[in-house]
């Protein structure tokens, strides 16, 4: 064994206990192999398993298993989109079904990822808390032999009594905010321990994210639903256009509240490079919660939900739902409502069907169902334009293409309220034999062919907005664990755990010699300088021997330690 070898054996042999457990994170022991039998590998497994290189790799695991959830359609969210992909990609898709990249976040291999890493933290945490805990309810150690090997140290010789010199030097260090008593012929004094705590809090937080998490995806709701001006919504699962849970949802679940919209009000740009570029979404609305609940008004806005319990309430879209009356061949109104249509591009262009299901008669008395194409554009510009040319209702336009005959409604087969099946519909015919089509204003009513009715557009132009309505009951659950971890990951970054150790004891000559010394967990500048603070405030207190010059205002490196 070389020289600086054994100077270093030597050194941990002097610092004992005084060097010890300044952290709680447990040793890996990489190189032991593990013992013959099965209780030896499943110990083996467990050390493993609970060490932070494991817990960082699955974590980094867990990180790269949720780029393909991001990127790839996920059935859960749009099963639209993932029947979309696999009709591009004939030859991925069926791979990416193998792998469960359509539904990652209930596959097999990223829930055992998600399971190994939350047992992983929870082995890891229980022996760091419990002997965290027993170094809180146990003094800091006493001083090593030799104070002169620590990284940080000083001395000087006083005619002050050791026994003052300690007194001083415990009611300092506890001024100070130290973990500090007596031992022996020293002072030990301990502090930092909101390092170790901040690290613990860090890794529990994450467990917590993990729990939430889980929660949000096992219980989680998402809905969406358009709302006309004056018409409203009521929570319950009938009420809603689309929507999707996660696997332990129950109807019962759903929040208690309904709403009714009472007004929409957007507002754009009217001139400059930004023209048309909206500058205001607002929600007027009216809601209550529960049966009885007391009804309450609230402006809606974009990034701005209306929440209510674990419920959130988001204005994600909006549109025009012009008023229509249709009219059979005897002049009696069959069909008066506000037709929601769909925008088609950034001016509001927008496109829908008129279905008239029930009541109306032709021309001859006989039954018949009418479906009408619609399509609106809220700023007409004139001639041949096909496409609004702004997002208000600067000069509205309703284009109308009627068909009669059967709308399949009544064959039992979901249909989409936005669109028309011409299958078994026949179109109406102009003079020349052409379809039926014509451009209506406000007020302005077309006349079906051969005394088959009318279709009126009323100058009332109401607009609809769209709401998705979310309800995750592990929201504030995620969002504390979220910010306990970054405060405890600060925590033990800046904050450094250290000892300081002061001992004085009466020399052959009579006069007290003063040792001071310091070690923190790491090298750093901060225990040396927090050491030269307390050892100048103490030798004001206890000043140097008369025939002694030491300089005490900074502590220095003990020989052989690092600068």
């Amino acid at each position: 064994m070389s020289d600086t070898e054994t100077e270093q054996s030597q050194d941990q042999e002097g610092l004992g206990a005084a060097g010890s457990q300044l952290s709680t994170a447990p040793q890996e022991d990489t190189g032991t192999l593990p013992g013959l039998g099965v209780i030896g590998w499943a110990r083996w497994f467990w050390r493993q398993l609970t060490s932070m290189r494991v817990a960082l790799l699955l974590l980094l695991l867990l990180s790269l298993g949720a780029i393909p959830g991001s990127l790839i359609p996920q059935t859960g969210a749009d099963a639209s989109k993932v029947e979309a992909f696999r009709a591009a990609h004939t030859t991925l898709a069926p791979v990416y079904d193998k792998l469960g990249l359509f539904h990652v976040y209930s596959s097999v291999w990223f829930s055992a990822i998600y399971i190994l890493l939350f047992v992983s933290l929870i082995g890891c945490i229980v022996p760091r808390t419990w002997q965290f805990a027993g170094q809180l309810r146990g003094r800091p150690p006493g001083a090593p032999r030799r104070l002169d090997r620590l990284p940080a140290y000083t001395t000087w010789r006083t005619t002050a009594d050791p026994e003052q010199v300690r007194a001083d030097a415990l009611a300092l260090l506890k001024k100070r905010r130290f973990r500090a008593h007596t031992a022996g012929d020293a002072v030990a004094a301990e502090k930092g321990y909101l390092r170790e705590l901040g690290n613990l809090a860090f890794h529990i937080a994450l467990i917590v994210l993990l729990i939430a998490f889980a929660s949000g995806q096992l219980f989680k709701s998402d809905g969406t639903k358009l709302v006309v001006e004056g018409d409203g919504f009521s929570n319950a699962l009938p009420m809603y256009d689309d929507f999707k849970s996660g696997s332990l949802f129950r109807n019962d679940d759903l929040v208690p509240f309904s709403f009714d919209l009472k007004d929409f009000k957007g507002t754009y740009e009217l001139s400059g490079p930004n023209r048309g570029t909206p500058r205001t979404f607002e929600a007027k609305i009216d809601y209550s919660v529960g049966a009885d609940g007391r009804t309450r008004a609230k402006t809606v806005q974009v990034n701005q939900p209306l929440k209510i319990d674990d419920s959130k309430v988001y204005l994600v879209s909006h549109g025009y739902a012009p008023v229509i009356t249709v009219r059979d061949g005897k002049g009696e109104v069959v069909y008066k409502d506000a037709v929601p249509l769909l925008p088609l591009d950034g001016n509001v262009t927008s496109q829908g069907v008129i279905k008239v299901m029930d009541g109306y008669h032709d021309a001859k008395g006989r039954y018949d169902q009418l479906g009408i194409r619609a399509f609106f554009l809220p700023t007409y510009g004139g001639g041949a334009s096909v496409l609004s040319q702004f997002p208000a209702l600067l000069n509205p336009v309703l284009n109308l293409e009627p068909y009669h005959g059967d709308l399949g409604v009544n064959s039992g087969l979901p249909q989409s309220v936005y669109q028309l099946d011409k299958k078994h519909m026949k179109g109406f015919k102009d003079d020349q034999g052409k379809q039926l089509r014509a451009n209506l204003k406000p007020g302005q009513t077309m006349k079906l062919p051969g005394g088959a009715g009318t279709v009126t557009f009323e100058k009332d132009v109401k607009e609809w907005a769209g709401f998705q309505i979310v309800q995750e009951p592990g929201g504030a659950w995620a969002l504390g664990g979220a910010i306990t971890a970054i405060l405890g990951l600060a925590a033990s970054l800046f904050i450094q755990r250290r000892r300081i150790w002061v001992r004085a004891v009466r020399g052959a000559d009579g006069v007290t010699v003063v040792e001071m010394a310091g070690l923190g967990r790491s090298e750093s500048a901060k225990v040396p300088e927090e050491l030269g603070d307390l050892a100048g405030t103490l030798y004001d207190r206890a000043p140097g021997a008369p025939d002694t010059h030491e300089d005490v205002s900074h502590a220095v490196p003990a020989e052989g330690a690092e600068q």
